[in-house]
């Protein structure tokens, strides 16, 4: 039986540890990380975009010399404590939570200057020019979206392949963060980060999606998911942003701008636009999903035992 409760006990202590302790504010290794990507683009990329298919192949290869090594490694020295200090480094609850409030707080307060700001260090959109409605927006918006990023992708990963599962979303997560842009540099060449996130996002998306409906209004979630998430862009966004608007019945999407150009992104949600307090409701859904995907692992493992 302690076999099948170990990895319960396992993500139970990773996330007290960074509740306590959050990201390094220091020496993160993800920041090593990033370094390496970036020189790896710069060994591998061809042009801007270059050929098609020569820059995606050039994308594989350098995706798989980043991230393949480290999680096999992972899976080699697979340990509890191993485990432990990986879903901790893929862990980002406390983090958002921070990045959240530091948004809410200035923009409850009236200085929207300061909220603005905060809300620029989670966001891609140009931030600038963002009244209150558009700051709230956006800040919720990567609140929920994160939440799968963050949180329950990293947690599903660990729950099906232990440490090295974590590790693998989190670093496929990061280089489609650095390279999933369909700009003219990285078109072509992160191609393969894009579809390898959204491949390993798949899943765990569309449960993030369904823990937001389970804990909000689950009717106005559902139907928002149904009817808008296949009209958003992204494959696995849609699914957590529409449901978790609807869960919160607040809408959202609408035009944001991007360097320097408007772009026009699908309705999502159903109600009022946001406000500063609807960013800690998101917060709110997100830690109350924690409780009830340990809650759910907790049972299963039980009844595997």
């Amino acid at each position: 039986m302690r076999d099948f409760l170990t990895p319960l006990l396992v993500a139970l202590a990773a996330l007290l540890l960074d509740r306590l302790f959050g990201e390094p504010r220091r020496f993160h290794p993800l920041v090593g990380f990033g370094r390496l990507a970036e020189r790896a683009e710069h060994i591998f990329r061809r042009g801007s975009p270059g050929h098609p298919l020569g820059n995606r192949l050039r994308g594989l290869i350098a995706w798989s010399i980043l991230v393949l090594p480290p999680v096999l490694l992972a899976a080699v020295l697979a340990h509890p404590l191993v485990d432990l200090l990986l879903l901790t480094f893929a862990l980002g609850a406390r983090s958002l939570a921070e990045h959240g409030d530091a948004v809410a707080a200035p923009l409850a307060a009236g200085d929207l200057s300061a909220a603005r700001q905060a809300v620029g260090q989670i966001v891609t959109r140009e931030t600038a020019l963002l009244d209150e409605t558009g700051v709230a927006k956006a800040a919720v918006e990567s609140v929920l979206e994160n939440g799968h990023d963050a949180v329950f992708g990293a947690l599903f990963w660990f729950f099906i392949a232990g440490g090295a599962g974590a590790l693998l979303f989190r670093l496929a997560n990061t280089l489609d963060a650095m390279w999933g842009y369909k700009d003219e540099r990285r078109r072509y060449f992160g191609w393969a980060a894009a579809r390898l996130d959204d491949l390993l996002g798949l899943i765990p998306a569309r449960l993030t999606a369904l823990t937001y409906a389970a804990l909000g209004e689950t009717r106005t979630a559902l139907a928002c998911w149904r009817q808008q998430a296949r009209h958003w862009p992204s494959p696995n966004a849609g699914p957590v942003m529409a449901a978790g608007l609807g869960a919160l019945k607040i809408g959202a999407g609408g035009t944001a701008r991007y360097a320097g150009r408007d772009e026009t992104r699908p309705a999502l949600g159903c109600g009022p636009a946001p406000r500063a307090a609807d960013i800690r409701r998101a917060l709110a859904l997100v830690s109350r999903g924690i409780g009830l995907w340990l809650a759910a692992f907790a049972l299963w493992s039980l009844l595997r035992a």
